[in-house]
């Protein structure tokens, strides 16, 4: 989800009006599906299997409500109009068993074999409400993983032989599960001597690595034990709505209260997106306009394996750790320093880590503003002047706006000021909007922005789950820039940004540059599940769980490790949560879907981010690419030729160029990491590898800044944010000048297929 959130919700905004009508359809059979449900929930539910040894945690009353409701709406207004059975039974069934344990580390066969049972039964289970399966598989889990963080504890203070040539396998996705308690215990031994190589080359001592790592183990089971009901159901939406498709959510009522927060407030924090992945947090973005990206130390795909308070605070060891709670040592309010040991993108663990320090901000998301840069490239003896614009998201401020604020902030005003800036005053030659890493947001604004630049006419279509098409146009026929230009994209660019991208290159108004993007053209409704319901049905829920409300209540303030936790409101009233719903999809004016395809650039770059781990056509339940009537519009130029010219002119660049080259090579060292499954557990091999790694990366990039004119860095050294190097815009700035030299003495004008004279 971290390419899609901030585009979600702002989405929503754009199209909040045309599913009004949806909304209160569904507030209306909600209500009559709803009393039925209610009336079930006074049933007694199905007796859950007990686990011996561990506090079972089972579900409450609203979830097994919630579950039934969510089924209900996806069945009948999901894009998809899918209606759940047994091969969706078996999609859920395996996605939550590789959510819990993804590696397999912690469930045996017999497990496996035991939970087989449900796997065609789960469909089912959950149209009635019934949990108890899902939950005991849960309860299973946890045992199995206290068993492990137990046996773990027990190994740290063994003697290891480092010298030996034995590996350690950490990625076991694709490998059998394991068949005996003896088989697990060789492969966590194992875990713990690697873990404990890793300390030993950062160079501590045999002392501190056993109270380091006993320190981290006995955290994670400290930290298992706050798992309560809402985690686990939680977990089980999560598999049942992405086996649907990847943009239809269901949050628990803490995780809405949280994913709204954040998406229409504010954050204080380092700015980034954290995930989870094999036990370790990792970075899967960095918001613009925070701590993190003005740093330009932090990439998506670093791994955070300690997090440290203040300027001189002790490192807390965060491998293993819950992704809430290495989220809650990492945030924290403004002003305030946070220090983080960091694994750089396609480095092993083993490698030194790098410590990094950010002082947090409060970032306020709807004022990341769109900044502009000016570059000079010298071509021919003459100087081209290229006026670039990063846009960070598309973003307005709403409130402001439905307040009748003359002045309110969003994307099309700021770029607007911006390009006028850079008509009158920099007197630039041609304008390039850097949409890469953008995220999405709000699809009206990507509309306005793409007036600015082709005038009046059609922008975008949506298809509605009812296949009903509306096309959506910009109404404005002025043009603040009509000069050459260009769009930079790559597989980040989402949602809006695909909109913006895809009208520019159909309206044959400019040249896109960079990667295929992520391919997200999918519309999703969040709808409050409790918005669903009128006020007596509200009354009638709370006075259902009357009786056990006070205490849930009490537990949900007070005992954050209750296993069984019912959120209320302030008036007693449980809280269902919220589910983001795909209801439609966009559609570019030619007709082609930006799903699953995303925006095909005219000028394409290696992508730095793998293409078969990130994007809309790596998820298996995406709904596919399709075609709608092309809208009725007039191209601004037909570039093709000159397009096919550009190609030939950069293709022959790269011939020579250093920075394509090492480029090629870094996204080629970084597959082959990628396909590794294990690691050598011989001190001496595994430090030399990680030694020959850091100089490697060292030599390349000292030979990157050796072109630049730049002094060579020495071992430790940090590049200084002055000297950062992007050679992605800088190869489009070629391309951009390349452009104008072959329409020089001429401009692109609205609705012409010719070019005009160029006014001197």
């Amino acid at each position: 989800m971290f390419i899609t959130e901030i585009g979600i919700i702002l989405d929503n905004d754009f199209i909040r009006m045309d599913f009004k009508t949806v909304r209160e359809m569904l507030k209306r059979i909600f209500a009559i599906t709803f009393t039925a449900a209610v009336l079930a929930c006074t049933a007694s539910p199905k007796a859950q299997k007990p686990v011996d040894g561990i506090p079972n945690i089972k579900p409450d009353e609203q979830q097994s409500l919630v579950a039934k409701e969510v089924v209900g709406l996806i069945e009948n207004y999901n894009y998809k109009k899918i209606k759940l059975n047994d091969s969706i039974s078996s999609l859920i069934f395996d996605r939550y068993i590789k959510a819990l344990d993804p590696s397999k580390y912690y469930f045996l066969e017999s497990d496996i074999k035991e939970f087989e049972a449900n796997r065609k039964n789960l469909d089912d289970d959950l149209r009635i409400g019934d949990l108890s399966a899902p939950f005991y598989i849960f309860n299973v889990y946890l045992k199995r993983y206290n068993e492990r963080v137990d046996y773990s504890i027990s190994q740290i203070k063994n003697k290891y032989d480092f010298n030996q040539n034995d590996t350690y396998v950490y990625d076991r996705e694709k490998l059998p599960w394991t068949k005996s308690t003896a088989e697990l215990n060789d492969i966590w031994k194992k875990r713990v001597k690697y873990e404990l190589i890793n300390l030993k080359i950062a160079g501590t001592d045999e002392a501190k690595n056993i109270e380091t790592l006993t320190k981290r183990y006995t955290n994670l089971k400290s930290q298992a034990a706050k798992f309560n009901n809402q985690d686990v159901f939680q977990i089980l939406m999560d598999s049942f709505t992405e086996a649907i498709d990847p943009h239809t959510n269901y949050f628990n009522p803490r995780n809405a209260e949280a994913f709204n927060q954040e998406m229409s407030r504010s954050l204080e924090g380092i700015g980034a997106v954290l995930q989870s992945e094999n036990e370790v947090t990792k970075i899967a973005s960095v918001m613009p306009g925070g701590p993190a990206f003005k740093s330009k130390k932090l990439n998506a795909g670093d791994k955070i394996i300690a997090v440290a308070q203040g300027a001189d605070g002790e490192f807390e060891d965060i491998v293993g750790w819950r992704i809430d709670n290495a989220v809650s040592k990492i945030k924290g309010p403004k002003g305030t320093t946070v220090r983080l040991k960091v694994i750089p993108v396609g480095q092993e663990l083993s490698s030194k880590p790098q410590i990094i320090t950010l002082v947090r901000e409060k970032i306020i998301l709807a004022d990341q503003s769109a900044k502009k840069t000016v570059k000079t490239v010298e071509s021919d003896g003459k100087p081209y002047k290229i006026g670039v614009i990063k846009i960070p998201a598309f973003y307005a401020d709403f409130k402001a706006a439905n307040a009748g604020d003359p002045n309110y902030k969003s994307t099309t005003r700021d770029v607007r000021l911006l390009i006028d800036t850079l008509k009158n005053m920099d007197k630039v030659d041609a304008i390039v909007v850097d949409l890469r890493a953008n995220g999405g947001g709000s699809l009206n604004e990507a509309i306005e922005l793409s007036g600015l630049f082709i005038g009046k006419g059609p922008v975008v279509q949506v298809k509605d789950y009812k296949n009903s098409v509306k096309v959506y146009k910009d109404e404005d026929s002025n043009i603040t820039w009509d000069g050459p230009m260009g769009v930079m994209i790559d597989r980040l660019s989402a949602s809006a940004s695909e909109i913006f991208a895809g009208a520019i290159q159909d309206y044959g108004r400019g040249v896109v540059m960079g990667t295929q993007s992520y391919g997200k053209g999918t519309v999703q409704s969040s709808i409050d599940l409790n918005s669903l319901m009128n006020s007596s049905m509200l009354q009638k829920l709370a006075s259902m769980f009357k009786k056990n409300e006070s205490e849930k209540k009490a537990a949900a303030k007070t005992d954050v490790n209750s296993p069984t936790v019912t959120i209320v409101d302030k008036n007693g009233i449980p809280q269902l949560g919220q589910i983001n719903l795909t209801m439609a999809k966009f559609y570019r004016v030619s007709g082609n879907s930006t799903q699953h395809k995303g925006v095909i650039p005219d000028i394409n770059f290696p992508s730095i981010y793998p293409l078969d781990k990130i994007g809309e056509d790596t998820e298996p339940s995406a709904l596919p690419f399709d075609m709608v009537n092309p809208s009725t519009y007039n191209t601004v130029y037909d570039l093709n030729a000159i397009k096919a010219n550009l190609v030939k002119l950069h293709e022959k660049r790269m011939l020579k160029s250093v920075d394509y080259k090492i480029l090629k090579e870094d996204i080629a060292e970084g597959k082959k990491r990628e396909s590794e499954t294990s690691v050598t557990l011989n001190e001496t091999k595994l430090k030399t590898e990680r030694d020959a790694l850091e100089a490697k990366s060292l030599a390349r990039m000292n030979q990157l800044r050796a072109e630049k004119g730049l002094p060579a860095l020495k071992k430790g050294e940090k590049v200084t944010k002055e000297d950062a190097l992007d050679f992605i815009e800088d190869e489009s700035m070629n391309i951009m000048v390349d452009f104008m030299k072959q329409t020089e003495g001429s401009k692109l004008s609205k609705n012409t297929n010719k070019l005009a004279p160029l006014n001197k």
